[in-house]
């Protein structure tokens, strides 16, 4: 039979719940997810670094664990919650089933929980901290007001370099600043003749601009964006001596070293159903996104900006073209075969042969 847990929030609600993953405690930032799809790859994202992963979707890991399909060497959650998750998964390309591999990680799981309501909440006042128990403390809020996710960029990223064969005839070579980079990006490149050298977040322009690349991607990550001074600092020398190219944290960060500002969102955007709108195309495409901070829409034209995709539901910025400076960047994760178009872009920044 599966323990008891409990989830305790910061503003005090209680929900009690069942393990599955491994038997531990834990603390967090909680946050949703609302994907209906795609839990191996939410689990295996680094941008979910110190979080507390809650799945609006009903029942999780129907198909197991599946390793191709993974976006980074590990787990960076601190726990899943999820409302049913299925003990007997089944699909053709099966390598281990969810509890098993949370156990590995170490990461707690808790399920038969109102998922609904503590998503209802989160919704009505926002994220917050929260703990994983096995045991109801008799001050159950007890350092949750102080809880920050802090370093997560050291915490995920590799702090090496690394080189990746591009598949076919060689192209370009792009330079990828990894503050935690998604293993889509580098297929992305490669798959489009580009040799990938991948940086550590640590590196200095100078570093970047001796590789002689033809462009830079600058990835995605956890955390505040506003945490990270100094690789700010690298990246506005970067811009306009090579095209650029800013993903997720990234997008962030080039906003960030233009003069731009950083507002926290209220519960973030988070999962594969994120409706965006190209400003200039006038359509609305279904995206891929996981972050809990944006660039303030005010603030884009006072960095040289133009807004080039805006979020269909909250109306924040979620693209910004660089003029003049052949830099571009979007909030969302360029993944589906829609938005791959902005590789193709970036291809053509580099000197218009993909």
């Amino acid at each position: 039979m599966a323990k008891n847990a409990y989830i305790i929030l910061e503003d005090g609600h209680v929900f009690c719940g069942k393990r599955f993953g491994a038997d531990s405690d834990a603390v967090g930032e909680i946050v949703f997810t609302t994907g209906m799809g795609g839990y191996i790859e939410t689990l295996t994202d680094p941008s979910y670094y110190g979080q507390i992963v809650l799945q609006t979707f009903p029942m999780i890991g129907n198909c197991g664990m599946i390793f191709a399909d993974v976006e980074s060497r590990k787990s960076y959650v601190s726990a899943y919650i999820v409302k049913e998750w299925c003990e007997y998964p089944s699909n053709f390309r099966l390598e281990q089933d969810l509890d098993s591999y949370l156990k590995e990680e170490g990461i707690p799981g808790i399920y038969d929980v109102d998922t609904r309501e503590i998503t209802r909440i989160l919704r009505e006042k926002g994220t917050m901290a929260a703990k994983i128990v096995s045991e109801l403390p008799e001050n159950a809020t007890d350092g949750l007001a102080d809880y920050k996710i802090k370093k997560a960029v050291a915490a995920v990223a590799s702090g090496e370099k690394k080189i990746y064969n591009a598949k076919g005839d060689k192209k370009y070579t792009v330079a990828v600043y990894d503050f935690g980079d998604k293993s889509a990006i580098v297929k992305e490149l490669t798959e489009r003749g580009c040799e990938v050298i991948s940086m550590p977040y640590s590196s200095s322009a100078e570093e970047i601009l001796s590789l002689g690349a033809d462009g830079l991607v600058i990835s995605n990550g956890p955390g505040d964006p506003c945490e990270n001074e100094e690789a700010i600092a690298q990246i506005k020398k970067l811009m306009g001596k090579i095209p650029v190219f800013g993903v997720c944290l990234g997008h962030e960060l080039m906003a960030l070293c233009q003069g731009g500002e950083i507002i926290k969102l209220k519960y973030g955007h988070r999962g594969a159903n994120q409706p965006v709108k190209n400003i200039e195309a006038g359509i609305v495409s279904i995206t891929n996104q996981n972050h809990g901070f944006a660039v303030k829409t005010e603030s884009v034209a006072c960095a040289g900006g133009v807004i080039t995709h805006e979020n269909a539901n909250d109306g924040t910025c979620e693209g910004i073209e660089y003029t003049g400076l052949n830099a571009f960047s979007v909030q969302f994760h360029p993944i589906a075969r829609d938005k791959k178009a902005l590789y193709d872009k970036f291809m053509k920044l580099m000197g218009g042969a993909f």
